[in-house]
């Protein structure tokens, strides 16, 4: 018997959507905001969010000092606010780097008997809900995390991310809200390199060893309406349809991979996050035509997945389909061009490897990766074919 459970218990769509947060269920109405950066408050969107949640007799507290990448210490830092200000709801309020690390605190807020990262990893028994409760606002359209069942977390001394989870769903949050409007002001480069990863999710999750009838819908609703969105989004920054659809891909990538799984795209583009600090969907962007190449010549399953999802769009080859995407959004062909040190890659090489296999989405990629393959992927996707 397998359960599922497909994103948040209310998610929230569309123009004006910020304003559910009024309609939050909670005895003491305390909201902890998490963001990255100040960018939100400098854009007039947190003075947006805390007008709505004031008029329904709410006080909050902010933290803005979550990095793009969020790191186990401001996480920390975070969790030890918490514990003072005693919120009954934690809101992650920005792209995947909030969303993540509000997601992260609210575990240790719930159970500061844990220390590190490695304490809460599966099959840690985790308490949740007996504190706070959890709204994701996102942004951006990436990540998907305001309904995953997952955070990912930065230990930049160890150069190792950690994927904060709980299998059962209960990690992912309460309340999602998906309002355009605060997507608009993206820029391009993060609202492409946002976009690729939301469009890496769906076609990962596809394709991955895990999927299932569930999952296989909401990939499909992911991969058409990103790949219809994107471009539009790109060169339409104020389309306000066009962001919603996006968002709305976002989401469901999130919903799919949390039911089915990922790959070795991400798998390799963790390493590179966490080693040189390549934003995450710019590196799925880097990675993902590698991936579909390496998979498809190994498995006629999963060509024929890749294939039906060119189908899915009017074309026949997914791959092309996505390096005909790559050139008109500018996306970097190689990782040598975002990483041009190739001597300290060269010296890395080996802790790459390792990284890549050790990784928590490589086990579920369609084709078994081996050493020799990571070694192969990781040149191929550094230097080209």
């Amino acid at each position: 018997m397998k359960t599922f459970k497909l994103g948040a218990d209310r998610v929230y769509f569309g123009e004006g959507a910020v304003k559910a947060l009024a309609e939050l269920p909670a005895h003491e109405k305390r909201a902890y905001i998490v963001m990255s950066g100040t960018v939100q408050e400098e854009l007039g969107q947190l003075k947006t969010v805390t007008d709505v949640l004031e008029s329904a007799g709410w006080t909050w507290r902010t933290n803005t000092d979550v990095e793009p990448e969020p790191c186990w210490d401001s996480v920390r830092r975070g969790v030890a606010e918490m514990l003072e200000f005693q919120p009954d709801w934690v809101i992650g309020f920005g792209g995947g780097s909030a969303m993540d690390a509000a997601k992260a605190m609210w575990v240790f807020y719930e159970n500061p008997q844990y220390k590190t990262l490695e304490e809460v990893m599966p099959p840690a028994p985790l308490s949740l809900r007996e504190r706070a409760r959890v709204c994701c606002i996102a942004t951006s359209a990436g990540t998907g995390s305001e309904c995953t069942r997952a955070a990912l977390i930065k230990d930049p001394i160890q150069r190792r991310k950690y994927s904060v989870r709980e299998y059962t769903g209960r990690l992912i949050p309460d309340v999602a809200i998906l309002d355009p409007t605060f997507s608009v002001t993206m820029p391009h480069g993060g609202t492409v390199a946002c976009g690729m990863d939301a469009l890496t999710h769906a076609i990962e999750a596809y394709v991955s060893n895990a999927a299932n009838v569930f999952s296989d819908a909401q990939a499909m609703g992911a991969w058409v309406a990103g790949y219809r969105a994107l471009a539009r989004c790109a060169s339409e920054p104020d389309n306000l349809s066009a962001r919603a659809d996006m968002l709305a891909a976002s989401c469901l990538g999130g919903i799919a991979f949390t039911n089915g799984a990922l790959g070795i795209c991400h798998g390799i583009a963790h390493t590179f996050g966490a080693t040189y600090n390549v934003p995450h969907g710019l590196a799925n962007g880097v990675v993902l035509p590698y991936s579909i190449s390496f998979n498809s010549m190994r498995s006629v399953v999963a060509a024929g997945r890749y294939e039906e999802l060119a189908n899915f769009v009017g074309r026949d080859d997914l791959e092309k389909t996505v390096l005909d995407l790559k050139s008109e959004l500018g996306v970097p062909a190689t990782m040598r061009e975002v990483v041009p040190d190739e001597a300290t890659f060269e010296s890395d090489f080996e802790d790459l490897v390792a990284k890549v296999l050790s990784d928590v989405c490589t086990p579920a990629n369609p084709v078994i990766v081996t050493e020799r393959d990571a070694r192969d992927l990781l040149r191929a996707v550094y230097y080209g074919r």
